[in-house]
């Protein structure tokens, strides 16, 4: 039976290798006698019967989505033009819920308001490659904004509503936004304003309080009412043109700007509703930023581009979420790691159990909270996936993989040109062969995730971000072979013996704390500037009972203290919340590289146990609002999960 299995799942694959993927017989033959071969043949069947369904419906998921995609290069399709298809499919259908006002919007009142947006904006002389920026709280007019924009071909600025002062000038300067468009939550204050370009137009969303507001800010929900609400004339976009940016930390320290194209929002919505098998009658629980690519792309997406109804929360509520799923009838709500921990940590509700979610779709779930998750609140699917705003190697976990990922095919590896490539864990440096070419990891050893570029490509090409220097950044060459260029995701994964890729950790000088990506280069700037330019070093520790890592500062002070409350004070004003270092260390010194780079590896490994430092330790305190002294029973209370950071 095994015998009569294998033969026919060979001719399966041989079959749909050649005449669907349209692959040259020699090379669907010697890699699968390779793979039968290396893997010491019975494992091959092993692997090859565990893995040849989800390896067809993958292979076909990205078959239909590349076919699709095709065929909008071909005709020039745009967001705007695919998202008009749904307007005429179900005009009166609900498009967006905003959770807040309990504001419903049906797909032709987001096509009208939309619109009015795109021409309002070209009476007020803005054209086709201008940029505007948005810096506004999640809302339905959140994305009506955006969306209107790209119908005149105006490329919007997502900006990070935690931004402030240096960094949020940086966005609007790097941008060349000619207009800033902010809710009335966001407006910028005395000092910011004075500190905004004077050319810079100003509208402001939302209740009007002028007196809050820069002199020449002007009010645009009544000039959106009065603007024409026909579609206004077609600009020069085609599906691989800008979309729009969305802002990203990175190892350069402030925040770079990632261009989305339109056949990247495309692709990124399609292979997530395909691949997990969305229908068009669900509706998506998004309380996940919208200046994010989670939240606006693969939530919003399958709004605009799939039809689906979209309840739109301002933030994330865990006393709130099972309400409103209830209350919305949601099939499917998205989520970050950090988010689902929030969730189990809640006390059990009768509301866990009357819910209609049959999906969970995010990244970042750790396989020591995943089955508990989907157990406790029944929810039968767990669609995990990764992927960067602008990374060409996206992956998916299509059938509910504890702790996956997502996968790549053991079988026919070659289809989706990814890789995990060795790297030297201290500097994550790619080590390569004799040859010159970049050495793959075998399974169970971890490895920097990679992409092959393929420029012609929608599905493959890497359009990086504003600033070239840091686009060049994240591309190396002769990777997969001599010659070749390949995008460097900065993440290190496993792959298992079924092809399986699981999350191991992130590279360079980022890491990731409530569901954000922390620059450990910007948040040292600011300290060393608020500390008199003194030796600051900046690095994430694990905390128990948390997703991704705390912030820890190591401070040269050989006084060994600080006014910390007036610290504290500075922080709140100069940093998000979530970049501001939970945990400082003050030492005589920080030793460096002969580069004058700061070593971080030892202070990363001694953490914050005061055991272990001798250095004077202090921590965050939440509740008082400032930094205390962190002793043996401080520590054991963290490591308990009975402080809260």
């Amino acid at each position: 039976q095994t015998t009569m299995l294998l033969g026919a799942s060979l001719v399966g694959v041989l079959l749909f290798s050649k005449l669907v993927l349209k692959l040259p017989w020699t090379q669907v033959g010697f890699s699968l006698l390779f793979l039968y071969l290396g893997s010491g043949g019975w494992r091959f069947v092993r692997i090859f019967v565990k893995t040849i369904r989800r390896d067809i419906f993958g292979g076909m998921v990205l078959l239909k989505v590349k076919a699709k995609v095709r065929r909008y290069l071909r005709e020039q399709r745009t967001v705007p033009i695919l998202f008009a298809s749904m307007v005429q499919r179900h005009p009166d259908k609900t498009a967006l819920i905003f959770e807040g006002t309990d504001t419903h919007w049906t797909f032709r009142q987001l096509d009208d308001y939309s619109s009015s947006v795109a021409n309002f904006l070209q009476a007020r002389g803005l054209a086709s490659g201008d940029v505007a920026a948005l810096f506004m709280e999640n809302r339905n007019e959140f994305v009506g904004l955006w969306l209107g924009m790209a119908k005149l071909g105006v490329e919007a600025a997502l900006i990070n509503t935690n931004l402030r002062r240096d960094a949020l000038c940086h966005c609007l300067t790097t941008s060349q936004a000619r207009v800033l468009i902010f809710g009335s939550e966001m407006a910028p204050g005395e000092s910011q304003g004075s500190s905004l370009d004077p050319s810079l137009s100003l509208f402001c969303s939302g209740p009007w309080e002028p007196s809050t507001l820069p002199a020449s800010t002007e009010h645009l929900d009544p000039l959106l009412e009065d603007a024409p609400k026909h579609l206004p004339s077609r600009p020069d976009k085609g599906f691989t043109d800008k979309l729009f940016y969305i802002y990203t930390s990175g190892t350069t320290g402030l925040p770079k700007a990632a261009i989305v194209v339109h056949s990247r929002y495309y692709r990124m919505a399609a292979l997530v509703y395909y691949g997990f098998r969305m229908r068009p009658d669900d509706i998506v629980y998004d309380c996940l930023p919208l200046y994010h690519s989670a939240g606006n792309i693969v939530g919003i997406g399958q709004c605009l581009l799939h039809g689906m109804t979209v309840v739109i929360r301002k933030k994330f509520s865990a006393s709130r979420f099972w309400d409103d799923c209830i209350k919305y009838n949601c099939t499917i709500v998205q989520y970050i790691g950090e988010l689902c921990r929030y969730l189990l940590n809640q006390p059990p509700r009768e509301a866990e159990h009357q819910h209609r979610v049959r999906m969970a779709l995010g990244n970042g779930l750790r396989q020591s909270i995943w089955t508990d998750f989907s157990s406790r609140f029944h929810i039968p699917q767990v669609a995990e996936f990764y992927g960067a705003t602008e990374c060409n190697c996206s992956v998916g976990n299509f059938d509910s993989q504890v702790g996956a990922c997502g996968f790549n095919s053991r079988i026919l590896s070659f289809v989706y040109p990814i890789r995990l490539v060795r790297v030297n864990e201290d500097t994550m440096e790619l080590i390569r062969g004799p040859n010159g070419v970049c050495l793959p990891c075998q399974p169970g050893e971890p490895g920097q995730l990679v992409g092959r570029i393929i420029q012609q490509d929608p599905l493959r090409r890497f359009d990086g971000y504003l600033n070239q220097g840091a686009s060049n950044k994240k591309i190396a060459k002769d990777v997969f072979q001599k010659g070749d260029q390949a995008y460097l995701t900065g993440d290190v994964l496993v792959m298992d013996e079924l092809g399986y890729l699981y999350f191991r950790d992130r590279t360079g000088d980022t890491f990731r704390w409530k569901g954000e990506n922390v620059s450990t280069t910007e948040v040292e700037g600011t300290l060393s500037r608020l500390l008199d330019m003194t030796d600051v070093a900046v690095y994430g520790v694990e905390v128990p009972g948390t997703e991704g890592r705390a912030g820890m500062a190591a401070v040269a002070n050989s006084a060994g203290s600080c006014d910390l409350e007036h610290f504290a004070q500075l922080l709140e004003k100069e940093l998000p919340l979530y970049a501001r270092p939970i945990f400082l260390r003050f030492l005589p010194e920080l030793h460096k590289t002969g580069t004058f780079k700061l070593q971080k590896m030892e202070l990363r490994k001694e953490g914050f146990n005061p055991a272990v430092v001798r250095d004077p330790l202090f921590y965050l305190d939440a509740r008082k609002g400032r930094y205390v002294p962190l002793d043996q029973k401080a520590y054991a209370r963290i490591q308990a999960g009975e402080e809260k950071l």
